[in-house]
């Protein structure tokens, strides 16, 4: 009986139309990924908690890159940033200028940049993470308006090939690195949202923090090594684009708290229960 069932199951499944067959494995791998990752969710209290561990260290950036800023608006061409390039460009071997390149693809071209944070926006929705997706997209379209602002005020001319090598020229004003402010805000909210919201050592959970990681930490080099930022336009955009982060961390927490683009039995307590 059961292997007449199972036969007449498989001949119903050769029978369906090749659309409805990806739709249902595509739906199945869907709901198998929405499971993964609420297995994965920690007790909201823990979630506000880590949360305002990583908002601590955010607050204190955006004086210090007000100081920056001024600082480089007066004085484009520092002797520290030429050494500090010089230094960084004293291999120019192939191999390493290839990887600096690879780094640096995603804020070179626009459709992979913006592709990139469409794709991640919509797994997001998918496993029920909405308020996450938004708040990804909503992250990247200011971080890029912030960042043209910025050039904008300070006036800071990119490097020359009179002080140092330009293995990658680059147009427009040069303080805050775009490439970075954009990395922070993509990757750095990709790497946040796996500390405050998930546990476990998942594979998915441990490549997604090693790969934001990598790309936050080694997109500065990159830009410098290229010839495209000095040192001090690096450290402005990661004091700016952690004060941002900081900023956009904090609201997503209290609209996560509120309930916002979350399901019901996912809003949080009112009372944190004691430790």
């Amino acid at each position: 009986m059961s292997q007449k069932f199972t036969h007449d199951k498989e001949q119903d499944n050769e029978q369906k139309p090749a659309s409805q067959v990806i739709q249902a494995s595509t739906q199945e791998a869907i709901e198998g990924a929405q499971k993964e990752v609420e297995a994965a969710r920690v007790p909201w209290y823990r979630s506000i908690k880590r949360g305002r561990l990583l908002l601590a260290l955010y607050t204190i950036q955006l004086a210090l890159f007000g100081v920056l800023a001024l600082w480089v608006h007066f004085n484009p061409v520092l002797p520290i940033d030429v050494a500090i390039t010089r230094e960084f460009q004293e291999n120019p071997a192939p191999w390493l200028k290839f990887i600096m390149v690879a780094i640096s693809l995603q804020g070179n071209v626009f459709l992979l940049s913006v592709g990139l944070v469409v794709l991640a926006a919509v797994i997001l929705w998918l496993v029920h993470l909405q308020l996450e997706a938004v708040t990804l997209v909503v992250l990247s379209v200011i971080s890029a308006i912030l960042n043209g602002l910025l050039k904008l005020l300070v006036e800071r001319p990119r490097p020359t090939a009179r002080l140092v090598d330009i293995f990658q020229a680059a147009g427009g004003l040069s303080f805050p690195s775009g490439h970075v402010m954009a990395y922070v805000a993509f990757w750095g909210f990709l790497f946040s949202l796996c500390i405050i919201l998930f546990k476990g050592n998942s594979w998915w959970r441990i490549t997604l923090l090693i790969v934001s990681a990598f790309f936050v930490v080694m997109v500065g080099p990159s830009r410098i090594y290229l010839g495209d930022h000095w040192a001090s336009d690096v450290l402005g955009s990661y004091l700016i684009g952690g004060a941002l982060l900081g900023v956009t961390l904090w609201i997503y927490l209290k609209l996560k708290e509120r309930g916002v683009l979350s399901k019901k039995d996912q809003k949080a307590p009112k009372a944190a229960p004691q430790a």
